[in-house]
């Protein structure tokens, strides 16, 4: 079979091999540290185990690794589908995944190691900043050059997310990371104070509004609707949904800054952005989970569609979430408390984690040439596994969170402070506990997908020329 007539599998597998191992890597991670805060005697007296290197290391594995290895796999993945043509280079394709590859591993060595520009999201170091850039530029070219050559007119929707996250990061990418190096492993950034602080979080928040957020609707939009066996519900609304988010997100990201040194101007602008960006975000909401229309009876049998419908009430519920903490007197009460990362958590692992997991195993055995996974019945109970956990942990950090910021905020008849720090602490020490619990939970479900996808690779010849214009169980 010509080279030509075939899809580009082998990268797509390559990617969504390394989102599960990465996605045990980092929520261990995070079980590390989150163990931490109980017992501070878990760093060992190593500089290099301390919860200030291993933090920057738990979010870049989650997020870079994890969240970004299940984006390259399905972008491919999907715009060879839609498109009915091959990835338009292979060397390239090659290139990102290796190149990618490269930059967690550089990661993973320079953070414990101390080596970053303290940026949230953004902490490594120049010379990797560079080494994303160019992969980041080669998994452009593929995208685009893969479109460019489609055998349809029409660009589906699912490819429009994708496209916007692949152009929006690597503007922000690039925006942000401009330092002067003084060092090969130091640098120091180009902007300074109030406006340092304002390119850096347009980059966080957009961050998560595109890397996040956007490619991720992307998978939803293809996976969610192949998994249901049934057509999006309004593809119309799904357009709206995208050129209002685009329009709207790159906006909200001064709501990071209330009550700081940002113009006031500047803060209320984010606050009113982040307030609009409620009604796009709930429309992709609710067309995903309204596609499901005549089809709800699927919930009982498929634990795959659970995780991609349950991903989008949490996405439609961190969506509500954030526009609120946006307001200046909620944020008064919630900013720098532990509600933030309740609100983080239920995104990352209940929006970004969940579709990302139940697109894996819906994809794998299409890869692999499998009937199925190895184990529909393990993968159910990975799915409450998983959802127990996520809710204890945000329920937590929910509860901790208002709690700080009432005791900090209580004040004695004379004008002094009520509580100390240390009070504070003290009353949300036990949330950490459950905190952590939660983050037990999540993980064991994640070792319990690893050994389902070992199963399902391990049991036999994996198919690896499959036609462009292939059946439609492929």
């Amino acid at each position: 079979m010509d080279r030509s007539s075939t899809y580009n599998e082998t990268v797509v597998r390559q990617f969504a091999v390394m989102t599960v191992f990465w996605g045990v890597i980092g929520m261990l991670v995070g079980v590390i540290i989150s163990a931490q805060l109980l017992w501070p005697e878990l760093n060992f007296d190593l500089p290099w185990f301390t919860y200030s290197r291993l933090r920057p290391l738990h979010t870049n594995a989650v997020i870079f690794a994890f969240g970004g290895s299940a984006l390259f796999a399905t972008s491919y993945y999907v715009v060879q589908r839609t498109c009915h043509v091959r990835l338009f280079s292979d060397r390239l394709a090659a290139f990102t995944f290796w190149g990618w590859q490269a930059v967690i591993v550089a990661a993973a060595i320079t953070l414990p190691l101390g080596y970053s520009t303290s940026k949230e999201y953004a902490e490594l170091e120049w010379p990797i900043d560079v080494l994303i850039a160019i992969v980041w530029i080669a998994y452009a070219i593929v995208f685009f050059g893969t479109l460019a050559q489609r055998r349809v007119r029409h660009i589906y929707v699912a490819n429009w997310f994708y496209a916007a996250y692949i152009i929006t990061v690597a503007v922000l990418h690039i925006g942000n990371s401009a330092a002067l190096p003084v060092g090969w492993l130091k640098s120091y950034s180009a902007y300074a104070g109030t406006v340092d602080a304002m390119v850096q979080w347009w980059y966080g928040h957009n961050a998560v509004g595109f890397f996040l957020t956007a490619g991720f609707l992307g998978m939803m939009y293809y996976f969610v609707p192949r998994q249901a066996g049934q057509p999006v519900y309004s593809y119309r609304l799904s357009v709206v949904h995208f050129w209002t988010l685009i329009a709207i997100y790159m906006w909200a990201g001064p709501h990071h800054l209330q009550y700081s040194t940002l113009p006031d101007w500047a803060q209320t602008l984010g606050m009113v952005f982040s307030l609009v960006l409620l009604a796009p975000s709930w429309g992709g909401m609710i067309n995903g989970i309204m596609t499901l229309s005549g089809a709800w009876h699927r919930l009982r049998t498929d634990p795959i569609l659970k995780f991609l419908i349950v991903s989008l009430s949490f996405y439609g519920m961190s969506t509500f979430e954030g526009p609120m903490m946006s307001i200046k007197t909620v944020n008064a009460l919630s900013h720098f408390t532990d509600w933030t990362v309740g609100h983080v958590h239920s995104g990352a692992l209940g929006w970004v984690a969940m579709i990302s997991i139940g697109t894996i195993y819906a994809l794998l055995p299409r890869l692999y040439g499998r009937d199925a996974m190895h184990s529909t019945r393990l993968i159910d109970v990975h799915f409450w596994v998983m959802t127990i956990g996520i809710v204890l942990y945000i329920a937590a950090m929910w509860i901790a969170g208002v709690t700080q910021g009432l005791m900090w905020r209580a004040t004695n008849p004379d004008g002094t402070l009520t509580y100390t720090f240390v009070e504070s602490l003290a009353a949300t020490y036990p949330y950490y506990a459950v905190r952590l619990a939660g983050g037990v939970l999540v993980l064991g479900g994640m070792f319990l997908m690893a050994w389902n996808v070992w199963r399902t690779i391990g049991g036999g010849a994996a198919r690896r020329d499959v036609p462009v214009l292939a059946p439609a169980s492929a």
